[in-house]
Order: C-alpha cells, then structure tokens, then sequence
C-alpha cells in the first residue's frame, strides 16, 4: 500500500497536531510493515528538521514530497488531487480536517481512499471558544467543511472516546455510519519523564511553581485561572508562581491585562513557545500542572505532566477525566475561591502529591505512540481495499 501522509500541519512552532503529526510519523518509522509512505511537506527547511528527528531520512519506506502550496489555498483544493494520482497514493491520510474536497466525492469508497483525524469540533459545540479565530471568523466554511469531510471520509480517527462522543453528536452522522469513526488514542513520547534525581520534598517555606502549557483562547480558561491564582497567592503559607507556557496571541490579552490589573507582577511568568527542552525542564521543575479548560478533545500537556511525575488538576472537560483517570484532581476553575483550595491541596500535602504523582506515571503508560500508530495502520488497512493480498 502506498500512503500519503500530510505533514504540512507541523507548523514552526508545534501545537497537538504538529505533535501528533511528528510522533505518529516516528511511530510509522519503527513499525515493521510492508507499506510506503510520501511525506507532504511545504516548506524545505522543516522537511529536512522533521524527516531527521522522526528517522524517517534513514528508512527506505519512506519519502518526503515538497508541495509549492499551503494547506488553506485554493491551489491545495485545486492541485492536492491529482498530485495524489501522480504519487500512486492508495491512502492519503490529513491529519486534520481540512481536505481537498474535489479529490473525495461523497460517494464511498475512494481511491484513494481517505483517512481524517479530527481532535476536536470545538467551534461547533463553544460559540464563543475563540472569537476572534479565523474558524469564529468564517464559521459559516468551517462547519460546512467539517460536515462534508465527516461525509466523504472513508475513515475518521478521534483522539479519545469523548471526541468521536461529539462528534457523532455535532456533526449529527447517521447511526449506520458510526462504525466509520474510530478512537484512537495518542501517545506520549518516552523524552518526558521524572527528573533524574526524582521529586524532593520541599521545604515548607520554598516556592511552588504551578504549570499551564497551552493557547490563550478563551475555552482554555486562562483568565479563571489567573483569578483562582490570585486568590491561591492570597491563601499559600509559602510563595508560589504560575508559569504559562504558550505562544503569546495578541487577540486574546485578557489575562494578561487580569493578571496586571490584580497586581501579580513577577509571580505570573509568561515564558511565551517552550522548545522540547525547555518544555520538559518545565514539567520536571514545576509542582503542579494546571489544565482548567472547558473542553479538550485530548490534552496532551496532561499526559506529558503525569509521565513526568507531575501532579495534574484539571477542569471539567469530559476527555480530560477519561484521559487522567483517577490520577488527577478536577474542578470548576470559574469559582476562583473552590479552585484555589483546589490548587492548594497538592502543595500541601505532600502524601496526596506523592500519590498523584505515582498514579500520574502509572497512568500515563497507557499512552504509547508506537500503539498509537499500530492502531492507525490497523485502520488503514481494514480501510483501503489496496491494501488486502491475493491471499487474504
């Protein structure tokens, strides 16, 4: 089977797609099978960064495919379908929602035959889950290109149970396609884990640093959370600080204008995109990850936090509990007064976050990219009539 994996969603600075993208691809690369596998790339410079990293350069299974075009121009409409046809692809595989829709009609199934992962349909259940988003923007495009993707995909992965739950609600897909959407879970890679000299009791008079890793948009809660730490410095019998780590989005200063108006000064860190290093020095360091969204489709930075020791409080979204299990704390981070005591819990108690951290690490080895990727090709394979043998 020929494969044709888009790649072009790893953008300079990696969100959960790019991860996603990244780690399956170095998942595929260490996977004993027969399958080919074309790249897509748009821009040389990651190509080279990505296809070293992932070790796909090294493997002969796989090739890289530089495109003149981006992934939301009509030249990709327009030109991605016959580059397919050059490429002799059986699958292609966009590893999120957006297709080139002449390619795919509504009839099934394609060739080739298409594979979609959707993480999320946030802007479909949050109206107000990032306003000022090219997705609130042209809401009108997005929800029509989610529900013609929903209609022409042959297969869709979901990122959790409670993802493909929603989906199949928001996108409202008849009961006899529902065999269509699968949830596969991601992984986690095996560069987090515990500091090497592992986590030491603090003294009761040192700082406590909470983590919140993630975007600015509103569902992501950042301004309730600033609020409920506010009210923690107030509470804490010892210092503390809240370091976000995130790129910094000029169209969503709310809780940077909260945290200067209640007077937080030093004790907010806005440490802006963490590279890989940086990122996993963050998790290591810090006591406590925060994650009080209204919604996730999977919540990668819990995942990474548990596998690294660090105790997690989450917020109430559905995947965040059956991502973490019992292994985290939740609550409502828009009552700052319960939340803070939320917080505070962890930081007290040392017995509690020594027992967060060990179920954190039992939990988060149920996440593998390696099984991850396994599942994919399964649903490749069960997908794309290619890819069966004269003897099957």
């Amino acid at each position: 089977m020929k494969i044709v994996f888009d790649a072009r969603w790893i953008f300079p600075q990696l969100s959960g797609i790019g991860t996603y993208c990244r780690e399956l691809l170095a998942a595929f690369s260490r996977l004993d099978t027969p399958h080919r596998f074309t790249i897509l790339f748009d821009d040389a410079n990651r190509r080279d960064r990505i296809m070293d990293e992932t070790g796909l350069r090294a493997n002969p299974r796989f090739e890289s495919c530089l495109v003149g075009w981006d992934l939301f121009s009509i030249r990709n409409q327009v030109l991605l379908g016959p580059l397919l046809k050059r490429e002799g692809a059986d699958l292609y595989h966009s590893p999120n929602y957006l297709i080139p829709i002449p390619a795919f009609p509504r009839r099934r199934p394609h060739r080739p035959t298409l594979v979609v992962t959707l993480h999320d349909v946030i802007p479909l259940l949050l109206k107000d889950h990032a306003p000022r988003s090219r997705k609130s923007r042209l809401f009108w495009l997005y929800r029509r290109l989610m529900h013609e993707t929903a209609r022409r995909a042959d297969a869709i992965l979901c990122v959790s149970e409670a993802a493909r739950a929603d989906c199949l609600r928001a996108l409202a897909v008849p009961e006899q396609d529902h065999s269509r959407f699968r949830a596969v879970w991601n992984g986690v890679s095996p560069r987090f884990r515990p500091p090497p000299a592992g986590r030491s009791v603090k003294a009761p008079d040192a700082l406590r640093q909470i983590l919140y890793v993630g975007r600015s948009d509103p569902y992501k809660n950042l301004s309730a959370l600033i609020r409920a730490f506010a009210t923690l410095k107030r509470r804490a019998p010892f210092p503390v600080q809240l370091l976000i780590a995130g790129p910094p989005d000029p169209r969503y200063p709310e809780a940077l204008r909260l945290a200067n108006e209640l007077a937080l000064g030093p004790s907010v860190l806005w440490a802006g995109y963490l590279d890989d290093a940086a990122l996993l020095r963050a998790y290591q360091e810090s006591d406590l990850l925060v994650l009080p969204s209204r919604y996730e489709g999977f919540g990668l930075p819990v995942v990474e936090a548990m596998a690294c020791g660090t105790p997690v409080v989450c917020g109430p979204a559905t995947a965040l509990r059956e991502i973490a299990g019992d292994a985290a704390l939740y609550g409502d981070p828009t009552d700052p007064e319960a939340f803070a005591h939320l917080l505070l819990q962890p930081l007290l108690d040392a017995a509690l976050a020594a027992r967060l951290s060990e179920a954190g690490r039992r939990r988060a080895s149920l996440f593998n990219w390696d099984r991850t990727a396994a599942a994919t090709l399964e649903v490749y394979t069960s997908t794309c009539p290619q890819s069966e043998t004269p003897d099957s």
